[in-house]
């Protein structure tokens, strides 16, 4: 498959502007899927053709496999027809990725995100058998994501080029940050690229990538998708204000703290939650954190001045 059909196919399947969304508490912890729906559909709004559920973003370690089944059934139900619902799965065990995958195929996924296993740190035949485990799980396409920053491993070229043979691994969410080998691992195979880092989004769609799954796109989504569109009209120029004028929200968003605190401090002080509650071992954004987070989305023109 050339990088051209696959770019289309991941297009399609996945949407090009994804945000990481954020899971939504109430104010005792529990989940709030009304606010989930709200969000959900915010984000629609702002340009969004894309969300990735129970991502890292999306508190994944601390919700339960029945929370997050009714999390993708409450965003199919309020966006699906609009967006496409992508859900994360990815364990550190490949038989709960495996159940996870069906389970979200059932729930009304249209795509499927897995993450490297995590702390085990699996030798490559036994990574290899659990992405393809995970793919043969269901009939729905399948993003891998490799982020050794937090997984503690790399998932390697030759795993990637194999990986690609199998017809629902289309795409690689990239947040290595090496954007030489992504472009070979593309070249040699049409496997669609995604940024997963929202420091480098103009740089991996300088090179080829299709799209980004953000974290900065819960409060700048309609700039992330402006971004898109200038570099797919190969106009440079324009990509590269829009990316300037976002430095400071994705200095806010993903340089202080967590990303996921940031972004639930974003949506309530755009007005779409009305907490920012976190589960532990995660702590909520300080005060004194949101409020250089307004300072820095008030600079970016993505949140008005007060």
């Amino acid at each position: 498959m050339t990088p051209m059909t696959r770019d289309a196919n991941a297009a399609d399947a996945f949407g090009r502007v994804l945000t990481a969304m954020v899971t939504p508490f109430d104010d005792d912890a529990g989940l709030d899927l009304d606010a989930a729906a709200k969000v959900a559909r915010h984000l629609v709004g702002e340009g969004c053709d894309g969300l990735v559920l129970s991502g890292t973003t999306g508190e994944s370690p601390t919700t339960s496999d029945d929370e997050k089944r009714q999390l993708i059934e409450a965003v199919v139900g309020s966006v699906g027809d609009r967006v496409r619902v992508v859900a994360g799965v990815g364990t550190n065990d490949t038989r709960h990725s495996v159940h996870l995958a069906e389970q979200a195929a059932a729930a009304g996924a249209h795509g499927l995100l897995v993450v490297t296993p995590y702390y085990s740190k699996p030798p490559a035949a036994g990574l290899l058998a659990h992405f393809r485990a995970v793919a043969d799980a269901s009939d729905l396409p399948v993003m891998v994501y490799d982020i050794p920053g937090r997984t503690g491993l790399r998932i390697g070229t030759d795993t990637l080029l194999r990986l690609a043979e199998h017809e629902r691994v289309l795409a690689v969410k990239e947040a290595t940050g090496d954007l030489f080998a992504a472009a070979e691992i593309r070249a040699r195979t049409g496997l669609a690229y995604y940024s997963g880092d929202d420091l480098l989004n103009l740089a991996w769609l300088a090179y080829g990538a299709v799209g980004m799954v953000s974290v900065v796109g819960h409060v700048a989504a309609r700039a992330c998708a402006e971004m898109v569109e200038a570099v797919d009209k190969n106009d440079l120029a324009a990509a590269r204000a829009v990316h300037e004028r976002l430095l400071p929200a994705v200095r806010g968003v993903m340089t202080r703290t967590q990303g996921v605190l940031m972004a639930k401090a974003g949506l309530q002080l755009s007005g779409v939650l009305s907490n920012r509650v976190v589960r532990g071992p995660l702590a909520e954004a300080t005060d004194a954190e949101v409020g250089l987070l307004r300072a820095d989305l008030e600079a970016a023109a993505v949140l008005a001045s007060t």
